[in-house]
């Protein structure tokens, strides 16, 4: 098992790769630090269209492409291997090309490149959604940053106590958006506000998918796998709302949610302004608030498309589930589900280790039955919501 099966050549190329990779802090770096200060003078009428501001980047483009471009992934000798890294070679290119480009009208046609744009079938998905889960629940009490902090930490801890040695950390910093993962960290907004009960989705969304493919993947002797194959992001979002759907909490307005960041892609690329795509989802029902967080997470930057990648994601997934596939192997890392085949195909090997960590939510037998349920769901996910019209 392991390294064995590559040469010291190969392997020193994929840590080079992966430490580039992990020194990038690519969606802090594209995501307004004043986010919540503009979106309540924004709520308040004080502002029209929004002006965001960036944190400076700490190093420049310039060196992370002359660092990259150094990096010969073009002589790995593992055809296997050699070509996964060229693959996250062309996208960490594609990712320093869209930080030069930061806040200009170059960033939205770099990012549909990266990330893809909301397809016509995944529009009809989410207008499918739209239309039909009426059903919002209310919005319930609050949890504050602190609280929602302490609860994480609490996931952690469960997992470090199967294995001590895992390097997953969670903190408080006033320079993120809501939730998120970078890295191995959780990341919490000190404004956050986190519905009480959305909690345990969004911990078993953060902490147990994402944390937890990372601590695996960087176990791997290919260390990519921690800081995530080329495209990953889009397996990885939607093992994420898989995880909300297997601890039974996805809820409507998740649901909807998701749907909207379809629609704020799609409008935001047929060339709607941020109002004009802020008051389309609030004449779709959505509070004020939470409809300019999801338009600015579409606007950020000069247009990024991933958030049409969380609903497309959920699908692909659902879809290979249906069809008689399994999420054992993704586990292994953080990588996209068209690589599966080649992640088979290493762990066939016996290059690949197996994972330190399993999602706590599968311990619980019903996950499974509620996955499968689900699956069956792939072709209209309306239906993930019971009673929907």
């Amino acid at each position: 098992m392991s390294s064995e099966h590559f040469s010291v050549a190969d392997l020193a190329i994929d840590h080079v790769l992966a430490q580039t990779a992990g020194g990038m802090q690519f969606l802090l770096d594209v995501t307004p630090v004043n986010a919540d200060e503009v979106r309540r003078a924004f709520v308040d009428g004080r502002v029209g269209e929004p002006s965001f501001t960036y944190r400076p980047l700490e190093i420049s483009p310039d060196v992370l492409a002359k660092a990259l471009e150094n990096i010969d992934v073009a002589s790995v000798e593992d055809a296997t291997l050699g070509h996964l890294l060229r693959a996250k070679h062309r996208e960490l290119g594609l990712q320093i090309e869209m930080l030069r480009a930061r806040d200009t009208d170059d960033f939205s046609a770099l990012s549909i490149e990266l990330y893809g744009a909301a397809s016509p079938e995944l529009r009809k998905q989410a207008e499918n959604i739209l239309g039909r889960v009426h059903r919002v629940e209310s919005a319930g009490a609050s949890l504050s940053a602190p609280e929602f902090l302490e609860l994480a930490q609490l996931e952690i801890d469960h997992y470090r106590s199967i294995d001590p040695e895992i390097d997953i950390h969670a903190e408080m910093r006033d320079d993120v958006n809501g939730v998120m993962v970078s890295g191995n960290t959780l990341l919490i907004d000190n404004d956050a506000a986190v519905q009480r009960a959305r909690a345990n989705a969004l911990i078993q969304h953060e902490v147990g998918t994402h944390l937890v493919t990372q601590v695996n993947g960087a176990a791997q002797p290919v260390r990519v796998l921690g800081a995530g194959l080329a495209g990953y992001d889009e397996t990885q979002e939607g093992l994420a709302v898989l995880a909300e759907i297997g601890c039974g909490e996805l809820t409507p307005f998740r649901l909807r949610q998701l749907a909207a960041r379809v629609l704020t892609v799609h409008r935001m690329h047929a060339g709607a302004s941020f109002v004009e795509a802020w008051r389309a989802l609030v004449d779709e029902g959505f509070p004020e608030s939470s409809a300019f967080t999801t338009t600015m997470r579409a606007y950020r930057s000069g247009g990024l498309s991933k958030d049409a990648i969380y609903l497309r994601g959920l699908v692909a997934l659902l879809v290979h589930l249906r069809g008689g596939g399994d999420l054992d192997l993704l586990w292994l890392g953080k990588f996209s589900l068209e690589d599966l085949p080649l992640i088979r195909e290493l762990d066939e090997r016996g290059v690949l280790h197996p994972p330190r960590l399993i999602p706590r939510y599968l311990e619980d037998p019903a996950s499974t039955e509620r996955l499968v349920a689900a699956a069956d769901q792939a072709d209209d996910v309306a239906q993930l919501i019971k009673g929907a019209a």
